[in-house]
């Protein structure tokens, strides 16, 4: 019983947990998995570092006149990007705003991406959106996240 109150109290030391908690889909556990592989937050000065860490970058297979298929390069931590992809399964099925990216991913009219490749677009982009929350302390907002998308408006009344 000690060592929960004390595990508790560690956990409510870590600035910005409410924030991450609003995501809809995104778990207490997924925030410890998530923290516990990436470490403090302030060693990094850009997400790209963490996209890097988790192995999710990408690489193309080049030689000379050849050019081969860019894939991920899953050098990194192994258990970061398994993370990565198995909180994005239930977050497109639960996230209004990531479901309709994954649409857009995969359906889009000219370079649709295949079902997997937008499954691991995504994942950058959680890890996009997990750094602004920890490093600057922004709150979640759906409409915002989808700026990427060039026709968001249809989108978010579709969804």
């Amino acid at each position: 019983m000690n060592c929960c109150k004390r595990s508790l109290k560690n956990w409510i030391q870590i600035p910005f947990v409410p924030q991450l908690l609003a995501i809809k889909g995104i778990g207490r556990d997924t925030i410890a998995g998530f923290l516990a592989e990436v470490g403090d937050i302030e060693q990094y000065r850009h997400p790209k570092q963490i996209i890097k860490l988790a192995g999710l970058n990408l690489k193309e297979n080049t030689s000379g006149k050849h050019k081969g298929q860019a894939k991920i390069t899953k050098r990194g931590r192994k258990r970061l990007r398994a993370l990565l992809f198995r909180v994005m399964m239930p977050l497109v099925a639960k996230n209004a705003a990531f479901k309709a990216l994954h649409e857009y991913y995969t359906k889009r009219p000219d370079n649709p991406l295949k079902k997997m490749q937008s499954l691991i677009a995504l994942c950058n982009k959680l890890i996009r959106v997990l750094f602004g929350i920890l490093k600057k302390g922004h709150e979640f907002n759906e409409s915002k996240m989808m700026q990427d998308i060039p026709r968001f408006a249809e989108l978010l009344k579709a969804a």
